[in-house]
């Protein structure tokens, strides 16, 4: 029996010993990392279920919401804790488990930046803050609700932007499918709260100026007919003017589109080349084709100087919605009564303006005042202080949301605070994260007959790994364009909403021209309709047009598919697109690598 050297086993026992000592430091990181992260996960299981209440009663009520807030503020700062000490940051670079500690830890550090650092000090701010003393009282607003939370709103929406763009910013590739859909609802949740953060710094510094705090001011509201698309939503139907002054609302003038500026021989405004080439001169000369250009950034200043000419008055800003805003401030306000004897209502407003009153008068002088009519009853409503201030701040971020609200000012400083908003109404913008396409219609039968007309969109990525890194992916957006229309429309509905054919469309038909703006740094990779019709091109602050006709029938269908391909770290993926008469049909399409 051979004996090792004493070296030997002095150098055994020394590689014994740090073997059991790396497998025991190995148990033991295994269950401290263990103990805290399920201490973590309670903590943060109890920020998500209780985060949509509060913010929602941050929203509704904010003297009520800060006691929520600090204790989630708390909950959140201890999973902070728990997830960020040496161990655990050790443990985030092991294979399989590294990521989903990363990600676990990432949320943890989110919620506790989110919850302690933006809303908390925000909640705390606005305790005086009622959020109903926003609602008009005898027709005036009173300002000075939001004076206390402009400072602190504006510190908190840089705060909750990295917070959520953190969370954003998790590559889900190697996360299990628990872990991956936890971060997936952190996301939406994140991003809902750092939108609305975001729209209240807006709002508090807009506000008060916008209202008349610092002097009287007027507006021109464009209520915008889906009946008859434009790119932002339908041909100017009507208009009301609003006067502003130190608060207090007031309804100034009501005018149909035949009180409007028909046409001008010249464009009131010098447009870009590469704009005329697209829609040539039209919306620079008719206050109908306004919204046809997709930047209410430009149609703005274009309006302005058409009612300029008309009526030797210049506003101070410019704001566009439609009946279907109309409908959901209905719902806030309640019914309200019409100078024809009717009713207008939620449920009745949008088939009421845009489909019925087409059946019922037969002048265009007469639709067009029964347009103009609800548009100015439903303001005075408001002005009137009916339904409550929440209720309007549901309704108007709704229609935010679904870009069925724009607005426009004159004053730089204010448009500046505007531009990138969701009721800015600009072009759509590519980043890092997202690749945007834009889809706008418009009617090219001089009808009401988009009433009918259903577009169906939808996107799908081909290729998404690896997420989150640079990387050649191709995304393809589908369009299905649908007519409704009752076999007999020729016949069967007035001349004045099936065109009568003037333009060219045998009578229940309509022409729809499109504009599919691609994504910023993506290339075309093809483009194709299913009736064969082909594409022209051309190019808007550097996104690629495509443009194409198509004549539906009643009841016919024409598919269009455009593939577009580029290197890139986008791995979501919208689309936004002319918002119709039905509510129920979104504006803003999505999808996320792997989820069409």
């Amino acid at each position: 029996m051979s004996t090792l050297p004493r070296p030997a086993l002095t150098a055994g026992r020394i590689v014994a010993w740090v073997l059991a000592s790396v497998l025991l430091l190995g148990v033991i990181a295994t269950i401290w990392i263990g103990a805290r992260g399920a201490m973590a996960y309670q903590h943060l299981q109890r920020i998500q279920t209780d985060a949509a209440a509060s913010t929602a009663a941050l929203a509704a009520d904010p003297s009520s919401a800060a006691p929520t807030l600090a204790r989630l503020a708390a909950e959140a700062a201890d999973a902070h804790d728990l997830t960020s000490d040496p161990i655990w940051a050790l443990a985030e670079h092991a294979p399989w488990i590294g990521p989903q500690l990363a990600a676990f830890a990432t949320v943890a550090a989110s919620s506790d930046e989110l919850l302690r650092e933006s809303l908390l000090p925000l909640a705390t701010a606005a305790q005086g803050v009622s959020i109903d003393s926003l609602r008009p009282v005898g027709g005036r607003i009173d300002t000075t609700a939001l004076a206390g939370l402009a400072a602190p709103a504006q510190k908190a929406a840089p705060l909750s932007a990295h917070a959520a763009n953190a969370v954003h910013d998790i590559d889900r590739a190697p996360l299990i499918g628990a872990v991956g859909a936890a971060v997936g609802r952190a996301d939406d949740l994140f991003t809902q709260v750092s939108t609305a953060v975001d729209t209240l710094s807006r709002t508090s510094q807009l506000l008060p100026d916008v209202l008349g705090q610092n002097g009287p001011r007027t507006y021109i509201v464009l209520v915008q007919n889906n009946a008859e698309w434009r790119s932002l939503g339908g041909i100017a139907g009507a208009a009301v003017v609003v006067r502003t002054d130190s608060g207090r609302l007031s309804l100034v003038g009501a005018l149909s589109s035949g009180e409007l500026p028909r046409g001008f021989e010249t464009p009131v405004v010098a447009l870009p080349d590469d704009v005329t080439k697209i829609y040539d001169t039209k919306p620079a000369r008719y206050f109908q084709n306004l919204t046809q250009i997709p930047d209410f950034s430009v149609d703005g200043p274009i309006a302005r100087e058409m009612y300029r000419l008309k009526t030797g008055t210049d506003v101070d800003g410019v704001l566009a919605l439609d009946p279907v805003v109309l409908s959901y401030l209905l719902k806030t306000t309640g019914p309200v009564a019409l100078p024809t004897g009717d009713t207008l209502t939620a449920d009745n407003a949008v088939p009421l303006l845009l489909n019925e009153v087409y059946l019922r008068y037969a002048k265009p002088t007469d639709q067009d005042a029964f347009f103009a009519g609800a548009a100015g009853a439903v303001f005075q409503a408001l002005a009137d202080g009916r339904g409550s201030a929440s209720g309007l701040i549901d309704a108007l971020t709704r229609a935010g949301e679904e870009h069925r609200l724009l607005a426009w000012s004159a004053d730089p400083r204010e448009q500046k605070l505007i531009d990138g908003s969701v009721i800015a109404g600009q072009l759509p913008v590519t980043d890092a994260h997202t690749a945007r396409f834009g889809v706008f219609l418009n009617d090219g039968t001089g009808s009401k007959m988009s009433y009918y007309m259903k577009p169906d969109v939808s996107l799908g990525w081909g290729s998404c790994q690896p997420a989150g890194q640079v990387a050649s992916r191709q995304l393809t957006l589908q369009l299905t364009l649908t007519s409704t229309a009752p076999a007999d429309a020729g016949t069967a509905l007035p001349e004045y909403i099936t065109g009568g054919g003037i333009y060219g469309s045998a009578p229940g038909s309509a022409e729809i021209v499109g504009n599919i703006y691609l994504p910023e740094g993506f290339e075309l990779v093809s483009a194709q309709a299913t009736n064969g019709a082909g594409f022209a091109g051309g190019m808007y602050e550097g996104r690629r047009v495509l443009t194409f006709g198509i004549d539906l029938t009643p009841g016919a269908s024409t598919g269009i598919t455009v593939v577009v391909h580029a290197t890139t770290t986008a791995a979501d993926a919208q689309a936004y697109v002319t918002p119709t008469a039905d509510a129920a049909r979104s504006p803003v399409v999505g999808a996320t690598c792997g989820v069409g």
